[in-house]
């Protein structure tokens, strides 16, 4: 008899690296932390017209408290990513998580604006060891087939953190002040951090090499190699290209339509939160449909799992251009919207999962640093900040009209990915993936 711990062979396994229960008890265990990481960093969303009136801020001065979250995780996440795969991704998730749990409960305790805007970065700076810690991790113990829908799944707690975090800003902001809202999504975080000690690590596994699978050049274990070994595969870079444009016109639709429903549809704060939420609960369905239909397609022709996305964003910009530049406020909009929430974020799974599946499995970590770096640097930082300018020169329904033209830009990278794809598949060397302390297996 096998316990949670030990590792049967793989045959047994179906390809898992553990046992079948323990790996999703490990999902269950990555997916609600990812929800509270995201409920930190949205929280501050509902609360924009109650510091705007405080402090008299501007959209711009309100969007930068979103971005300098994801500037501080662009910045943090390829340091972090190396002590991740040298040291142990468990005990990573468990420090950072502690980390942004504290800085989120700080975030309450501040009395003007620079003291909020520190302890948002100090946000991001722990949100930052995450991301590629969870993602190599669960990476590691599923089978290669379920990848995509995995990761899409992990990351579809995102969005749903996101609707958590907006919703509950909303009305804790009403009913107690802004402030008490820092204090009670912070504390889950700390919880479930000290849980994620029982999860079982995998092993390190050796270096990549260079020239793929009949390769015989250097290893690729440093910062350099790993930069080298990505960018190589010219899919993997696509990808995360057009990710990152992708997640541009998501962050938009996300942080500043709570503040379009307050402002065209007159909703006070707790509602405009609540109506806004739907569309973000309606992404994270979507995240997790289209990383299976992805998935499920790949399996007919590879490249599908670029092409999915990339019709996905193609609609995204017929839809929300159809509702922010024809349609006036009111319900045929707030469909439109719906509709796009959909849709919109269907490139997260399938991103993730071309990034690591192009890369060495100990590179993975590394390779989920890039998609962070990328995403958070050119997609979520600049989004809030640039539609907020937007916004105080043409107003908000014209940024938010504008925006989606990134979608284009991103279908057209997508393609030219998928074109890559099964080549840059064949240049992955496979190697073993064991346990910590474990026999190897032959898990890749």
């Amino acid at each position: 008899m096998t316990s949670a711990h030990s590792v049967p062979p793989v045959e047994a396994q179906d390809g898992y690296l553990v046992s079948r229960p323990h790996a999703w008890l490990v999902f269950s265990m990555a997916f609600l932390l990812m929800v509270f990481d995201f409920v930190d960093r949205q929280v501050i969303v509902s609360m924009f017209p109650y510091l705007k009136a405080e402090w008299a801020l501007s959209d711009k001065q309100l969007g930068a408290l979103v971005s300098v979250v994801s500037v501080t995780v662009a910045l943090g996440t390829f340091p972090i990513a190396l002590i991740v795969d040298r040291w142990s991704r468990v005990k990573s998730i468990a420090v950072m998580a502690t980390v942004w749990s504290l800085a989120t409960i700080a975030c309450g305790f501040s009395r003007s604006y620079a003291q909020l805007f520190a302890a948002r970065s100090v946000v991001g700076l722990g949100e930052a060891g995450y991301g590629p810690a969870a993602g190599a991790l669960l990476s590691a113990i599923f089978p290669a087939r379920l990848r995509g829908t995995v990761i899409g799944a992990f990351l579809a707690a995102g969005s749903i953190g996101s609707v958590l975090g907006v919703v509950l800003g909303g009305v804790i902001s009403a009913r107690w002040g802004w402030q008490a809202g820092f204090g009670v999504v912070g504390v889950p975080g700390l919880v479930l951090a000290l849980l994620f000690l029982s999860v079982r690590d995998y092993k390190n596994v050796a270096g990549a090499r260079s020239g793929g699978a009949s390769g015989t050049a250097r290893p690729q274990t440093g910062g350099s190699g790993m930069a080298a070994g990505l960018f190589r595969a010219r899919s993997g870079v696509a990808a995360i290209v057009a990710g990152a444009m992708q997640l541009f016109v998501v962050s938009t639709v996300y942080v500043w339509l709570p503040s379009f429903l307050n402002r065209a549809y007159g909703l006070p704060g707790s509602k405009a939160g609540m109506k806004a939420a739907i569309v973000v609960l309606v992404g994270s369905v979507g995240t997790i449909v289209w990383a299976h239909v992805a998935d499920r397609l790949s399996h007919v022709n590879p490249r599908n799992k670029l092409r999915v996305p990339a019709a996905c964003a193609v609609t995204t910009w017929a839809l929300l251009t159809a509702a922010f530049a024809l349609l006036p406020p009111g319900g045929a909009q707030f469909l439109l919207i719906v509709l796009a929430g959909f849709v919109m974020t269907a490139s997260v799974g399938p991103v993730a999962a071309v990034a690591m599946d192009v890369v060495h499995p100990g590179l993975r970590a590394r390779a989920a640093a890039m998609v962070i770096v990328v995403q958070n640097l050119f997609g979520f930082a600049t989004g809030p900040v640039l539609s907020g300018a937007l916004s105080d020169a043409y107003g908000l329904q014209t940024a938010l009209a504008l925006v989606p033209l990134f979608c284009l830009a991103a279908a057209a990278v997508f393609v030219l990915g998928s074109l890559r794809y099964e080549a840059d598949l064949k240049d992955v060397e496979p190697v073993p993936v064991t346990l910590s302390g474990a026999a190897p297996s032959a898990a890749t």
